[in-house]
């Protein structure tokens, strides 16, 4: 009786084990497509600064996207601001539901040129976001709507950050993400602080 009765609890004891693997391993690929789906919610148009959700953190990528599959011979649009020009290479929208903006800012002055303006006057984007080029926005006029770049929970943006002081001469390659706008824009405008506005066409 007694071999019988701990076989019949072994069994048991296998079968709760088995069921508790099996709930932890949906509750985590619940988790995961959460985390895609808040991440859709920002390609909605809004007036507001528009926030992804923690999984952006890991698409943050401001060394690497900039300059990523752009043919810096494309010339979009050229502006300037103070001692400096800003060439845009792409404008393109992304099936994520995204606008990416890629460039290029370089010092054509006398004297070296700081990128602390380019972040813009919102106090938790600019503490965030040292250095940056979180300030830019796009305007659709037909739709009169402004779209911020987008920046997780933390407020950090999805955009190049990081840029050192630009020596007489020397360029760096910018990039922002922004929300899209809905399928029938396309034209913005576009402002990034201490540079004229211009207006670009989005492509894809």
């Amino acid at each position: 009786m007694s071999i019988r009765r701990t076989t019949k609890s072994r069994r048991v004891v296998a079968a709760v084990s088995l069921t508790v693997a099996l709930a932890l391993a949906v509750t985590g690929c619940g988790a995961d497509d959460g985390g895609g789906k808040a991440k859709d919610n920002g390609s909605e148009p809004s007036s507001a600064p528009s926030k992804s959700s923690d999984g952006d953190k890991g698409a943050k990528q401001e060394d690497t996207a900039a300059g990523d599959n752009v043919d810096p011979s494309v010339k979009l649009a050229e502006v300037r601001g103070s001692g400096l020009t800003l060439v845009i290479n792409q404008v393109k929208r992304d099936s994520g539901g995204f606008v990416t903006v890629q460039g290029e800012i370089k010092n054509v002055s006398d004297r070296t040129q700081n990128s602390g303006a380019w972040a813009g006057t919102e106090p938790s984007v600019a503490g965030n976001n040292s250095n940056s080029v979180a300030g830019a926005t796009l305007v659709d006029k037909a739709g009169k709507k402004r779209y911020y770049v987008l920046r997780d929970t933390e407020s950090r943006c999805l955009c190049t950050t990081g840029i050192s002081p630009l020596s007489v001469g020397e360029s760096t390659p910018i990039f922002m993400q922004f929300p899209a706008p809905p399928s029938t824009t396309t034209e913005v405008d576009f402002t990034l602080p201490t540079f004229a506005t211009t207006s670009l066409k989005i492509s894809g």
